[in-house]
């Protein structure tokens, strides 16, 4: 590893604040940011186009992660679907590992991160929360897009998910042994992120 290549690998399920401080950390330190769950997502999409998932995850540019709409409660479902296929997975391993190294640091986020993508990643978290306070984010956040949902179907999603993360043969979502966990139920986004930062910190080289 040369010195400008430092890789933080942030895991964790849906809405447990993850791609939030992610991105606040990426802005923090100066460092590329990949939410990888963009990558499922984009190939979730084209297979509700009618593309089958693993000729779609070969397909994949990094063009389509720049497109708006990834966001939306169907195309999560189908990215789940598809997230669940080693040979999707596999298409889209080397695409996060040649980011991860990139020169100038690197924060990818997602959920086989610090276990599966980036093992020796220099420092990995796992952000969780519990399923009632990341429904209740993320159906804020989709009535606030305009969604017509009910908290308990959103709770339903997000259980739905959990499992189907959790439970998958291939690289299932877990904590890597040596990542920090960061429970965000109680916190607010600005305590989080300073939790995040000081373990950070605490594995950065000194600047010279």
């Amino acid at each position: 590893m040369s010195d400008s290549q430092f890789t933080i690998a942030i895991d964790g399920p849906a809405a447990a604040g993850k791609g939030t401080i992610s991105k606040a950390v990426a802005a923090r330190f100066g460092f590329a940011h990949l939410d990888t769950g963009l990558l499922y997502r984009a190939v979730g999409r084209r297979t509700l186009q009618g593309l089958e998932p693993i000729a779609a995850a070969h397909a994949l540019t990094p063009e389509e992660l720049e497109q708006g709409d990834l966001r939306t409660a169907e195309i999560a479902q189908a990215a789940s679907k598809v997230a669940v296929i080693p040979e999707v997975r596999a298409a889209l391993v080397d695409f996060q590992r040649a980011f991860a190294r990139r020169s100038g640091g690197a924060v990818l986020d997602g959920r086989d991160i610090g276990t599966v993508i980036c093992p020796e990643a220099e420092v990995k978290l796992f952000v969780t929360a519990s399923p009632e306070v990341r429904a209740e984010r993320r159906f804020l956040e989709l009535i606030a897009k305009g969604n017509d949902i009910s908290r308990e179907q959103v709770l339903s999603d997000v259980k739905e998910r959990d499992a189907r993360d959790t439970e998958r043969s291939t690289a299932p979502m877990k904590p890597a042994e040596d990542a920090v966990l960061l429970d965000t139920s109680d916190l607010s986004v600005e305590a989080a992120l300073e939790k995040a930062i000081k373990v950070i910190e605490a594995k950065k080289p000194a600047q010279s």
